[in-house]
């Protein structure tokens, strides 16, 4: 399948731009995540992992091996938008902590460490921690996709997660909107449609009773 269109960074979530990462955003499904340079693509877009450290996967993986780990993350994915989807809408409780072992399990495979880096600031120099990560293997490829998903887990209020209300959308989202009012991926997609037929239909009823 081809690719026609950019990666979809709409949920204002990375955590959830992982679950959009398979979406209808036209008329015929996009799987961005469907083979190994998918993956790789995706991640770049995402900008969770250096551009240097992709070119590397790309050139020393052996073959089907890139192909192998998109798998896992097409399965890493549909698992965690069961969760997200049976979720959605309340605030987690201590209860469901369970329900993310496979998650837990996952973030216990990263190897990250600080380094202190000097930085210019103005005339002086400032030492800062830098957070670093070993890629030691492709599979590491997944774990800033694990760090993404547990921000989500545990930065967002999941009262406040949503599904967009574009009857033939798949998509999620975080609503940061005041009120909490939002209701679509983006008015560029879902809400103009929207928009579009309630006029058509309003257009129909006013014929209707003329």
């Amino acid at each position: 399948m081809s690719q026609p269109m950019p990666a979809l960074f709409l949920a204002d979530s990375l955590g959830l731009d992982f679950l959009n990462s398979v979406a209808t955003p036209v008329d015929t499904p996009v799987d961005w995540l469907e083979d190994g340079e998918g993956l790789l693509r995706w991640l770049e877009q995402a900008q969770l992992v250096p551009a240097e450290v992709l070119r590397l996967a790309r050139e020393r993986a052996i073959p089907g091996e890139i192909d192998r780990l998109a798998g896992q993350a097409r399965a890493l994915r549909e698992w965690f938008r069961g969760f997200v989807r049976q979720h959605k809408g309340h605030a987690l409780q201590a209860a469901e902590l369970a329900e993310l072992e496979p998650l837990n399990a996952l973030l216990k495979r990263d190897e990250r460490y600080g380094e202190i880096v000097a930085e210019p600031h103005g005339e002086s120099t400032v030492f800062t921690l830098a957070q670093r990560r070993r890629w030691n293997s492709s599979d590491a490829l997944l774990l800033p996709i694990a760090d993404a998903m547990a921000r989500l887990v545990c930065d967002e209020d999941f009262a406040h997660v949503k599904a967009c209300e574009g009857p033939t959308c798949t998509l999620l989202f975080a609503d940061h909107t005041r009120g909490h009012a939002r209701r679509w991926c983006s008015m560029a997609m879902c809400g103009n449609r929207a928009k579009q037929a309630a006029h058509r239909l309003r257009q129909k009823s006013s014929a209707g009773a003329a």
